[in-house]
């Protein structure tokens, strides 16, 4: 039996039915589950002091590409809308192989870790030169984040009037094929599972309507999630109205891409009508606020999803789109621009902080994480609120979204750490940062 104190935190805060907040408070972490949450609690295991900090659930991140770590800030696409960017970028990822993915998501990865996230997702939907999705599982492995990734794919390239090249397309048997390899070898359904596999084709723009039925049935009959790009920005509304003739929640309905296991990316453009559908069916929201500014998307209509019931967590999506991959730095940017939108009393920090942790473990289908309850699993984060960004806080909860820090001092992850005092304890991050740059100038 291993056990792990975490005492004296300022702050625990539990995420619980109750949204409790326990001053002075203690976690005690047995086997990979948090055994008990209070006050005074003993071990004779290892004692994590935690005074001066603020303890929360671990992070959790619905929408991440993580091989596009490797081409942050390109010259052509810093200043593009999406369809532009998109352009400009598919003919370097071409170059890409197993190595590039590999790299990539364990420096991804890592700045997730940093910024507090215990569990992820990722949408990989392009497989260059022998690359798999098994070459970013193998990456979350080491790193010791929990993983969600979902086997993409694109099949409509610029010869049929797609977008991509069609070097980056891949045949729709092949890809059914070998959604079916990954969930079978991959996918862990128990509970505290460290992998679980989801099916993602990667937009109604660059797959087929029957590939996007055929998906749903397959992970049905798996009994893993979907997940997909929707309703991103304007020019995918135009997209969807000109080319399916319907908005994209009525196309997804259709298909059966609604649900309570789906999820969709961004959902900036869905109008009411859409976001009732959501609610209705469970269908879950993946926001990313800072890759949909970058990219001039739009306001996501978070507070009014929020209100009808939809399930909404937070997403970085891809370092190329972002471009950076921190999450707490999300949940404030999700918290500014409901502000901008709605006005400065549209969203409390405390409710930024439930939409990046138990928020996300819902959309994920997650029961087992996003909270600190007994019997759920080991995963959190401890802040320390002692320093500068802090400094002259009257109230520390609030202060991880308005203030800082945004760097996490120690995370947890089925009670192992991942980070301690700091810095990744798992892997040689320095030298996984000198082979991610030796591979990016490659590339240039």
């Amino acid at each position: 039996m291993s056990e792990i104190l975490i005492k004296n935190a300022d702050v625990v805060v539990t995420m619980d039915g109750a949204r409790r907040e326990i001053a002075g408070g203690d976690v005690l972490l047995r086997d990979g589950v948090i055994a008990a949450v209070g006050q005074g609690l003993t071990t004779t295991g290892a004692v994590v002091e935690a005074r001066g900090c603020v303890v929360t659930p671990g992070l959790v991140n619905t929408h991440h590409h993580l091989y596009q770590t490797l081409t942050r800030v390109v010259p052509g696409g810093q200043d593009a809308l999406l369809f532009g960017w998109l352009q400009t970028l598919y003919p370097i990822w071409a170059k890409f192989g197993p190595e590039e993915m590999f790299v990539s998501a364990q420096v991804g990865l890592a700045e997730l870790a940093l910024s507090g996230c215990s569990l992820t997702s990722d949408h990989l939907y392009l497989f260059p030169n022998g690359a798999r999705l098994d070459d970013t599982i193998a990456a979350a492995g080491e790193v010791g984040l929990r993983f969600h990734p979902t086997r993409g794919a694109m099949s409509i390239g610029v010869s049929d009037g797609g977008l991509p090249p069609d070097s980056l397309v891949e045949r729709e048997a092949a890809i059914l094929e070998d959604c079916i390899r990954v969930v079978d070898r991959f996918h862990d359904k128990a509970e505290g599972a460290m992998v679980r596999v989801g099916i993602a084709p990667c937009s109604p723009f660059s797959v087929s309507r029957d590939l996007m039925r055929e998906a749903a049935l397959l992970a049905r009959d798996k009994g893993v999630m979907l997940h997909t790009h929707l309703a991103e920005n304007d020019e995918d509304i135009a997209y969807s109205l000109a080319k399916f003739g319907c908005r994209p929640g009525q196309y997804a309905e259709d298909l059966g891409w609604t649900g309570a296991d789906v999820w969709h990316a961004h959902c900036v453009k869905l109008d009411a009508g859409e976001i009732d559908l959501f609610a209705r069916s469970g269908t879950g929201v993946a926001h990313c606020p800072c890759s949909n500014c970058r990219l001039g998307s739009g306001i996501a209509p978070v507070r009014a999803m929020r209100d009808r019931g939809v399930k909404v967590g937070l997403g970085v999506d891809g370092s190329a789109s972002n471009d950076a991959g921190n999450l707490v730095l999300e949940a404030r940017q999700a918290l500014l621009l409901q502000r901008v939108a709605r006005g400065a009393d549209a969203m409390a920090a405390r409710e930024a902080l439930e939409i990046a942790t138990l928020g996300g473990a819902q959309v994920l289908g997650r029961g087992d994480c996003g909270s600190l309850e007994v019997g759920k699993r080991a995963d959190l984060a401890i802040w320390d609120v002692s320093g500068i960004e802090a400094a002259g806080s009257w109230d520390p909860v609030a202060s991880l979204i308005l203030c800082g820090p945004t760097r996490v001092r120690d995370l947890f992850v089925e009670g192992r750490a991942v980070v301690r005092e700091g810095r990744i304890a798992t892997i040689d991050l320095p030298a996984v940062i000198a082979r991610q740059n030796r591979l990016a100038r490659a590339l240039v």
